[in-house]
């Protein structure tokens, strides 16, 4: 309690007039990022650092393009998202199509969140054990204007596979795939999330009921996939585990891993970047009650990226460096 009421002076004390309008951008319900977020905006609005709302989105693309476009400092709204790393680059280096014309420059990074690993969701049985295997299924690759989206397109082309290998293409968030596959009506899934996502949980509790078991497609090290992302994305992409415990799997699956970013527009003011970023960290016990992945949310894990591409906000490295992270 006294962490929250020294937090909902902070912006008083740096001499905000009003507290910031921010709207949280997050992802799809089933998805870590919904959660997540939401829980960041409830923590914000009882520190008394902002007026925060969090909504559901698309995720990742989605989100950019919401802080790129709908954030408006001469009525103090500002959009803030979480996204994956990969997608973040793009974005900011123009390389994605959203933001050829007009890269997202005003992007600019709070914290690292936690990890998230590829998920390529199947069940025993159905004739998919490798990506080569998704020829003639049924697949879903994430929802439109997403980072699963982004990344699930990226591992087809680096596998020499495309949609038009599919039986059928389905372009679903985690809940609405998890649904389809649980029902017979798709044979797999692309989902980048973090450990664990309730709505892989959820399906294999869901198959295990009919005696069925998840299995998710590997992605090995050694793989031309995993040696294609290091390559393109340095420094973001690396090959961890879903240990077997998470999901129910007979084994352990390694797969692509990205680190979430949590992003704001640079027009944050200063005060306003430093007094979100002290509330989160000075909270997370909150957060990590409410969100499993959040064990991951660390001063240490914050700052991973901060002689990256993107720069970090200046009003969170000030946090930062007084928090001892940085030096």
């Amino acid at each position: 309690m006294r962490r929250i009421l020294l937090s909902a002076l902070v912006l008083l004390g740096l001499g905000l007039a009003q507290k910031p309008k921010v709207v949280v951008a997050t992802g799809g319900v089933g998805g870590v990022y919904f959660y997540y977020g939401t829980t960041l905006a409830e923590i914000w609005n009882k520190a008394g650092v902002a007026e925060a709302q969090a909504i559901q989105t698309a995720a990742s693309i989605d989100n950019l393009l919401l802080l790129e476009n709908r954030t408006d400092p001469r009525s103090g709204t500002y959009y803030c998202a979480t996204t994956l790393p990969d997608s973040a680059y793009l974005a900011y280096t123009g390389g994605h199509d959203r933001f050829k014309d007009k890269p997202a420059k005003s992007v600019r990074v709070l914290f690292a969140m936690y990890p998230n690993f590829l998920h390529i969701v199947t069940r025993e049985g159905s004739g998919i054990r490798v990506l080569q295997d998704l020829k003639g299924k049924r697949v879903s690759t994430g929802a439109p204007g997403s980072g699963t989206e982004v990344e699930a397109l990226l591992v087809l082309q680096a596998a020499g596979l495309s949609p038009k290998d599919f039986a059928k293409q389905e372009r679903l968030g985690a809940q609405e795939s998890a649904n389809a596959l649980s029902e017979g009506n798709l044979d797999a899934f692309f989902w980048s999330g973090g450990l664990p996502t309730a709505a892989v949980t959820e399906l294999s509790a869901s198959l295990a009921r009919k005696g069925q078991r998840i299995y998710l497609v590997p992605i090995d090290a050694r793989s031309t996939v995993a040696q294609v992302f290091q390559r393109r994305f340095p420094g973001l992409a690396e090959v961890g585990v879903v240990p077997r415990a998470v999901y129910g799997t007979r084994a352990d699956t390694p797969t692509l891993s990205f680190w979430n970013l949590f992003v704001c527009p640079a027009s944050l003011p200063e005060e306003a970047a430093y007094a979100l970023t002290k509330a989160t960290f000075e909270n997370l016990a909150a957060l990590r009650q409410a969100v499993a992945a959040a064990r991951d949310t660390t001063l240490e894990n914050a700052v991973k990226f901060v002689k990256g591409t993107i720069p970090y906000h200046e009003g969170a490295l000030r946090y930062f460096r007084e928090a001892g992270a940085l030096r």
